[in-house]
Order: C-alpha cells, then structure tokens, then sequence
C-alpha cells in the first residue's frame, strides 16, 4: 500500500462518502430551486474534510482496539505503517483546513456545528462513549447524523425544523444499522474489551432491539410527508424502503446463517442512501419547485 493510500485510508472514505452524500442532500433540500454554488462547493469541501478529520482521529484513538480486532487489524496505525504523530498531525490539518474553508466560504454557524460534530464524533464518542456504555452509538449517534443539517446551513446560514427532522432519521436509523454489523463482529468487540450490546446483553437481545428501533425508524420517517416537508413520491419510497428493512430486522430474530447480520448491514446502508434520493426526487417533482427551478433556463432559451 502507498503512503497516499494508507493516508486516504485514514479518512475512511466509503464511511465520509455517505456522510457528506447526506450532506449535499441538506443543501438541495434547503432551497426551492438550486443552491447556491459558492456556498455548496465550498460546505461539501469544508464538511468533507472536517469528516474525514474525524475518521484520522478515531484512527488514532482506536489504535489498541484496532490490532485486536480482524476488520481493523489492516488500517495504517495498527499495522505500524504510520506513526501517531503522522496522524495526528494530517488530523489536526484537515480539521484546520475544514473550519477555514467553512469559516471564509460557508458561513460561521455552519463552520461551528461542524466542529461540534467533529468533537462529538471523534472525541465524546470514539474516546469516552464508546469504552463506557452499551449504549454508545445511540447517544454518540448524534453527532454522526449531523450532516444534513450542516448542508443545511451551508446554503441557508441559518437552522429549521425540516433539517432537524433529517437529523433524526439518521440518528434513529443508526442503531439498528450498527449493532447489526456489531452482532457479527461480536468476538472482536469482546476481545477489545469494547462494550458493545451484543457484548453486554447478547445476541438474541440485540436482535429485537435491531427490531423495535426499524418500527421506530419507519414511523420517523413517514414524518417529512406528514409535516409537509415531502410528498407522495417519498412516502412510497420511505414505505417500501421500511418494509425491506423490517423484513431483514424479523429474519435477523432467527437467522438462516451467521452472515445474515452482514446482510442487514449492507442493506442498512442502501436503504439510508436510497432513502435520501426518494427525498430529493421529491423536492424537484414538486410543481411549485420544479417550475422555479426551471425558470432560469426559461429565460435563457
């Protein structure tokens, strides 16, 4: 591996991809017609960069945990192939560079709300929540569902109830996205001494939370058409899109192999993204917003 790979791998880039996907999904939501451009170019560099600084710091954080456990045992710290002080330096300078960005570019209430998510994500949950509670990425969630917001108030500069609402989607879809991938990896955890819930509470409890907390996500997110926010193309989305998770939360109850959890976690993942482009489809399907969208281009032919 390159040292600009094992860099790269620092930032976790499959994780920041749907992270700042959420994101730019906040900008186009927040406007009727397109966001502005200087705004969104510079709140996507800004906030991508601010994630990825995050990721390098739970790189670091994590070193000890990550030589014991098989999905980690790789990553650049753990392998020696990096030094922390590498790390933390190329951490430190993407955090830098984020808040300069969004600071000069965005606006400062965006540039704040990131590095309270990076604080949040990095430090509160990857250096004290996650080695003190089962519980860990249920509150540490929050800072993990912030990006819609910070795209958000990037093109608006100021926050709303609708972006809050994209927030808890995303806070309450983690859990059972999570400890679905925690269920399989459950030996690692235990072997790192990180109390995760299949850890503490086991397997078959953590499989009906994985249950009650896809019930709560599908009712959440029948909320953006319920206040307005979306129309009849999302709810079909969001329905359909609910029904399949809830199909593999019930099959994870009694499971055909061990792998099944995988399974649920990779459809979790699919589920979010799709989830977030039924919202957007939405937006611009809307007459209202697709006649004012469309504007623009009127007036040049």
């Amino acid at each position: 591996m390159s040292v600009v790979d094992q860099y790269l791998e620092l930032t976790k880039p499959r994780v920041v991809a749907l992270i700042v996907f959420t994101a730019i999904i906040g900008m186009f939501l927040a406007v009727p017609g397109w966001p502005p451009l200087r705004e969104s170019v510079a709140g996507f560099i800004g906030i991508w960069l601010a994630a990825a600084s995050a990721a390098a710091i739970n790189h670091l954080i994590d070193q000890r945990i990550d030589k014991l456990m098989a999905r980690t045992a790789h990553r650049p710290l753990a392998t020696g192939a990096l030094t922390p002080a590498k790390v933390l330096a190329f951490a430190v300078f993407l955090g830098a560079l984020s808040m300069t960005t969004l600071i000069a570019f965005v606006n400062p209430l965006t540039a704040a709300l990131t590095f309270a998510s990076l604080i949040g994500y990095a430090i509160v949950y990857t250096a004290w929540l996650k080695r003190a509670t089962p519980q860990n990425i249920v509150i540490g969630g929050v800072a993990g569902a912030a990006p819609p917001l910070l795209g958000w108030t990037a093109v608006t500069g100021h926050l709303h109830p609708h972006a809050w609402l994209l927030v808890l989607i995303i806070f309450v879809w983690t859990p059972p996205h999570f400890w679905a991938l925690a269920i399989f990896r459950r030996d690692d955890y235990a072997r790192a001494m990180v109390p995760m819930l299949p850890v503490t509470h086991g397997v078959e409890y953590t499989r009906w939370h994985v249950l009650y907390y896809t019930i709560l996500l599908i009712l959440v997110t029948v909320l953006p058409f319920l206040t307005g926010m979306s129309g009849l193309f999302y709810l079909g989305g969001a329905l359909v899109l609910g029904a399949g998770f809830l199909y593999y939360a019930i099959v994870l109850l009694d499971p055909p192999s061990e792998r099944f959890a995988m399974k649920v976690f990779n459809y979790s993942i699919i589920y979010l993204m799709a989830l977030f482009a039924f919202l957007l489809i939405d937006h611009y399907i809307d007459t209202p917003t697709l006649q004012r969208t469309l504007m623009p281009l009127e007036r040049i032919g």
